[in-house]
């Protein structure tokens, strides 16, 4: 039996990576001349690295592993369907059990006009089944013209051409030709950033009235959907005002136009509920899920649909589809990892003991110098950094410097933070306990005091003029 092990000493296994490995959104030069860390096992909330350190992972993963590492059922289920049945396609008028019974659990767990799983292997694949989706759909209704998707700049639906377009990072799109034809952005709710002497109030609803001003510049007859996660995860975690979704549902009811909620992220718990959709009050027309649906232990992900869609959508042959659509292993992992989550309460948990204690821990951090404020949404949150709390002050010199400084910070003192820019962001595994969040904060404050010493002593604690 191959068994893949640490068998080798770490600067062994980092060289053989550099020689090898490309690593996604990498600067493969850079990494490779300092040496990748090398993961070897995880538990619960932390992992363990080649040299034997203990790190608290407050970031999930990338935002997925809601139930925390090492459950053994997980491994138990997937051993028990590969020795049953190991593969086989939802083409050719054939299904199997996994793919059937994750569909009808997942039915229940949606609001109720959404009762329809078309199957991907993640969040992009499923973002670019959407737009596929949304065009054919209103094509069946005789209208084909009306094709063109509207986005937010700096969200983030996938790193695939037509997931990445649907996106609005530009960094993304100065590369590989995008965005593609079709698909247009509109500002973000970043009222932080980018409200200005506005109140969160007035901000959200103006933010959100750019997709009306967008739909009129279009013309209503051309725009086929409005696509934004509920809350912007990659962007920053960026928590919309209040004002924001409900006039952004106003509008693309208004205009005829589809909804979609990418649940990447926000789904399966991470805002408090089954899905940010919920948390934010919204009936999208399709959600996009991924990540949290099986707690990252297997790849999988799908585009949930309105019944209306989906009876449009079922009269033709919809020319779409993956060859891992539904994969019975994956489907299985994710069935153990929802029963999982409703067993335990999963969710209770997140109302009642996590959050509230993540909360407290946060504002304690809102109070460090550096920070700026507390963004959060259940169990997600970020902390933008400035060197003026009062004016929301950007720091002097390159974007990012500030938060790659603190980020680096954290991995030393054991501590998965990740920065977006001058933003820290976490997303911990829902089932972490107030005595780890006691560690977290610990290491965190460790992290941005440092940070804070640092640009004193280089003289780089200013604003930019």
């Amino acid at each position: 039996m191959t068994l893949v092990t640490n068998h080798l000493p770490t600067a062994e296994l980092q060289a053989l990576d550099a020689a090898h490995h490309m690593h996604p959104f990498t600067t493969g030069d850079e990494l490779n001349a300092k040496g990748a860390r090398v993961i070897t096992r995880a538990k619960g909330v932390y992992l363990t690295d080649s040299e034997g350190n203990e790190i608290l992972d407050a970031m999930a993963g990338l935002w997925c592993v809601n139930l925390g590492y090492g459950r053994p059922e997980m491994g138990q289920v997937a051993a028990r369907q590969m020795n049953e049945l190991p593969y086989y396609n939802t083409f050719f008028q054939t299904t199997h059990v996994p793919a059937i019974a994750l569909s009808a659990e997942l039915a229940k767990l949606t609001p109720a006009h959404l009762n329809h799983v078309f199957y991907a292997g993640s969040g992009s694949e499923a973002n670019d089944t959407n737009l596929r989706m949304v065009r054919v759909y209103w094509a069946e209704k005789g209208q084909p013209q009306k094709s063109h998707v509207i986005s937010r700049k700096n969200a983030y639906h996938g790193s695939s051409i037509g997931s990445g377009s649907l996106g609005g990072m530009t960094y993304m799109h100065a590369q590989g030709g995008m965005p593609i034809p079709g698909i247009h952005h509109i500002g973000q709710p970043d009222w932080w950033a980018e409200g200005g002497d506005h109140t969160p109030e007035e901000f959200g609803l103006a933010r959100a009235q750019e997709l009306e001003e967008k739909i009129l510049e279009l013309g209503a007859e051309n725009v086929a959907a409005f696509i934004g996660e509920p809350v912007q995860g990659a962007g920053g975690v960026i928590v919309p005002p209040s004002t924001y979704w409900p006039e952004i549902q106003r509008i693309c009811k208004k205009y005829d136009v589809l909804l979609i909620a990418d649940e990447v992220i926000c789904g399966f718990g991470r805002t408090g509920n089954w899905f940010g959709c919920e948390t934010m009050g919204i009936t999208p027309d399709i959600i996009t899920i991924a990540k949290g649906l099986s707690s990252g232990y297997a790849p999988i992900g799908g585009s949930i649909v309105s019944d209306e869609i989906a009876e449009v959508i079922n009269a033709c042959e919809f020319n779409h589809g993956y060859t891992y659509s539904g994969h019975p292993v994956c489907a299985a992992v994710a069935m153990e990892n929802l029963r999982i989550m409703q067993e335990e309460d999963i969710l209770s948990h997140v109302h009642n003991v996590a959050a509230p204690a993540l909360h407290a821990a946060l504002e304690t951090l809102g109070e460090h110098p550096l920070v700026g404020t507390v963004n959060k949404s259940g169990m997600m949150a970020s902390l933008p950094l400035t060197p003026h709390k009062e004016s929301r002050a950007k720091f002097a010199g390159e974007g990012g410097a500030v938060g790659y400084m603190c980020r680096e910070h954290c991995f030393a003192n054991s501590l998965v933070m990740r920065h977006v820019g001058d933003r820290m962001i976490i997303s911990p595994p829902l089932v972490i306990t107030p005595e780890e969040i006691e560690v977290f904060t610990k290491r965190a404050t460790q992290a941005l005091d440092a940070t804070y010493k640092d640009l004193k002593d280089k003289d780089m604690l200013k604003a930019a003029s």
